[in-house]
């Protein structure tokens, strides 16, 4: 399997330089350019087609946000993780809107943020703790407001299986394994999730999967 390629797009020198040493020890792992602000990421990832942009959130020129929101229109198959020292409601909620697969803190272990890449390599959302805990207070106050009720439950025992893992990050490969069923049939039950649910995205399923408490954020 061919290595994850990814950006790094941070405003300090530093940042960068020690993100690079620190997934350059990952085999699966290759840093194929870095970027110092918002345009940088835009203009790279079109030129590079990296597999995962690593994107800061405040960053001069064109900030992570906005960044973030250019590239799912220019390069949508550029997943992009959010790499901040901002946990807090706002930022979060812009960036998932945005279009970020992942959300991780600076504070949190280099091995966060290495599992959060491999997932959004695979099209997985991959959220740290205490953000994770911000979309569970938000989906707990749409419930309470009646706001989205979804349909009720139709999934069957091993689909609702299946989601749990997925809400949890895990990539179909992991989740094949686990169940050992084979990867084809891991992609089918996430289609039928997402017929049977009328959702329409990954960032979805991990809301519907926290509001029902398929997921411990604990």
């Amino acid at each position: 399997m061919p290595p994850i390629r990814v950006l790094i797009a941070d405003d300090q020198d530093i940042v960068r330089t020690g993100l690079k040493m620190m997934l350059m020890a990952e085999e699966d792992i290759v840093i194929i350019g870095e970027a110092s602000n918002g345009h940088e990421a835009v203009q790279l990832a079109r030129e590079l087609a990296p597999d995962v942009v690593v994107m800061d959130v405040a960053m001069p020129d064109l900030n992570g946000i906005e960044a973030t929101r250019q590239l799912g229109e220019l390069c949508p198959k550029c997943a992009v993780v959010a790499l901040t020292i901002h946990e807090d409601q706002q930022y979060f909620f812009q960036m998932l809107h945005a279009g970020a697969l992942g959300y991780v803190p600076k504070r949190a272990a280099p091995d966060d943020l290495v599992r959060a890449i491999r997932a959004a390599s695979e099209g997985h959302v991959f959220l740290f703790s205490s953000v994770a805990s911000l979309l569970a207070s938000d989906v707990l106050s749409r419930i309470e407001s009646g706001e989205g009720e979804l349909n009720k439950d139709v999934l069957t025992e091993r689909e609702r299986e299946v989601l749990v893992m997925i809400a949890e990050g895990m990539m179909n490969r992991e989740i094949a394994e686990r169940l050992t069923i084979s990867v084809k049939t891991v992609e089918r039950h996430r289609e039928n999730i997402m017929n049977k649910l009328n959702l329409h995205s990954r960032t979805e399923l991990v809301k519907y999967a926290i509001r029902k408490g398929f997921i411990d954020l604990k």
